[in-house]
């Protein structure tokens, strides 16, 4: 069992800046972030293969958020810019074990998560 924790997270004002950690506990194929706000559903931000550093990315998330992974590490960062109160949202780390030719964007595919960390941003 892959343990994942997440940091990083707080309290920010609009155009602010937000790199959030995700520290596992052993490796698996890809990893990623997806966000819940408070009554929505849970959605994908954006993921990468451990090997590849290959990455994908919600459209949303195109051009403000940044993915990347410390393989010594073992460590999956999301650094986040522009911050809008639209990202207020718990954002979790998941993680999936097996191979897959393109990156899974369903959350019900992913094997891993953390508890989550809060991102609030104010207006």
């Amino acid at each position: 069992q892959v343990q994942l924790v997440e940091s990083g997270g707080g309290l920010v004002q609009a155009g602010d800046s937000l790199r959030l950690s995700c520290a596992a506990s052993g490796r698996t194929f890809a990893a990623g972030w997806f966000r819940q706000a408070p009554g929505k559903e849970r959605e994908f931000v954006a993921a990468i293969r451990w090997t590849t550093g290959s990455t994908a990315y919600a459209d949303y998330a195109k051009g403000r958020f940044t993915i990347s992974r410390d393989i010594a590490k073992n460590t999956v960062y999301l650094q986040m810019n522009s911050l809008k109160p639209d990202d207020t949202a718990v954002y979790y780390c998941a993680a999936y074990r097996d191979y897959s030719p393109t990156i899974v964007t369903t959350a019900r595919a992913y094997d891993y998560w953390g508890q989550g960390t809060q991102v609030t941003v104010s207006s």
